[in-house]
């Protein structure tokens, strides 16, 4: 019998048990996260699909994860659904980066300079308190019912956050270090480049995470109002015909894309964290 090394809790344990236990607490302490978050979806998903057989509620009107997924499969396997990605994912990703295009630079200049903020500002102001579903029927008189009227959807929904993030970056500088630059003669760009970009990174990030949800929503409701292909079309079509499955995989496609989108954004903050000037770095 193997070599008797501890109690706990009244049990014995013996170095083997041990070895195995440590092995596995340290496994559930690097993926704690992923973990728990998988083991929620999954009794999520349980329970929808124990409702869903249990006969409680008709599954023509919440379907269930197994016919969500069968239908998901038929709809790839098929190849119906690939034309629809196509044109929503090039609405979308055209659509946004225009806006960080437009919004990183303007953001940081209204920031930065203050009679373009007095200048801008009103507008900004105003764009943002418009809900951009409200501009949709000029979108599409000016734009048609093309990829091009869903782009400017999604990217009036992207642009406005970003800039206000941006800006707001700007804004919070700490006024410390731009005296002790300023203090050793440092020039206004080299100020800019050295304390104020890296200090708005975060800020910018946190915009460009938020446009993305807003970028989405343009995409579905741009789709839902006029057009003719689209996720956003497969689920108007769906819904009107009580394809309640079908509905449910285009809104599982747009909330992955989200979470992948986030992630992929994540991992770039990341890798700007040692450009940022720390908080107790100046004296």
């Amino acid at each position: 019998m193997a070599e008797q090394i501890g109690e706990i809790k009244g049990e014995q344990l013996y170095a083997p048990e041990i070895q195995s236990a440590s092995r596995l607490y340290k496994f559930y302490l690097l993926y704690e996260r992923p973990l728990i978050g998988a083991s929620t979806f999954l009794a999520f998903f349980l329970v929808w699909e124990g409702i869903a057989r249990s006969g409680f509620v008709n599954p023509l009107f919440i379907s269930s994860p197994t016919l969500v997924v069968r239908a998901g499969y038929k709809l790839f396997a098929d190849g119906e659904i690939w034309n629809d990605l196509r044109i929503s994912g090039t609405e979308f990703i055209v659509g946004y980066l225009l806006a960080a295009g437009v919004a990183i630079p303007l953001g940081l200049a209204v920031g930065w300079y203050k009679r373009l903020h007095y200048l801008l500002s009103p507008f900004i102001d105003a764009l943002n308190a418009v809900p951009r579903v409200a501009l949709l029927p000029l979108i599409i008189i000016w734009s048609g019912i093309g990829v091009w009227s869903k782009i400017v959807v999604v990217f009036l929904g992207a642009v406005i956050p970003m800039i206000i993030n941006t800006f707001s970056g700007v804004k919070t500088t700490e006024e410390r270090f731009l005296k002790v630059a300023r203090s050793f003669g440092a020039s206004e760009f080299k100020i800019f480049w050295t304390i104020v970009l890296p200090g708005t990174v975060p800020f910018i990030f946190t915009g460009l995470k938020y446009a993305s949800a807003r970028a989405l929503l343009g995409v579905v409701v741009g789709e839902l109002y006029a057009a003719t292909a689209g996720i956003g079309f497969l689920i108007t079509v769906a819904g009107a015909t009580f394809q309640t499955d079908k509905v449910f995989v285009g809104i599982s496609i747009i909330t992955l894309t989200g979470v992948v989108v986030v992630e992929i954004l994540n991992r770039l903050e990341h890798r700007f964290d040692e450009w940022r000037p720390k908080v107790g770095s100046a004296t």
